[in-house]
């Protein structure tokens, strides 16, 4: 397998899928009364698929 870049990489698009599924997790109701956690859980699962690329 040949890489090009990195959303080639099997790491990168797992850590993609990590963030789909915390947004999917995070807009449900119990989640949505604390802002501040949301957006902590948010930007540390986007740290994870950045810091890759």
């Amino acid at each position: 397998m040949k890489v090009e870049s990195f959303e080639d990489l099997v790491v990168w698009i797992k850590a993609r899928e990590l963030v789909n599924s915390v947004y999917a997790v995070t807009k449900k109701d119990k989640f949505k009364i604390d802002w501040a956690l949301v957006d902590q859980i948010r930007r540390a699962a986007i740290s994870v698929m950045s810091n890759i690329s």
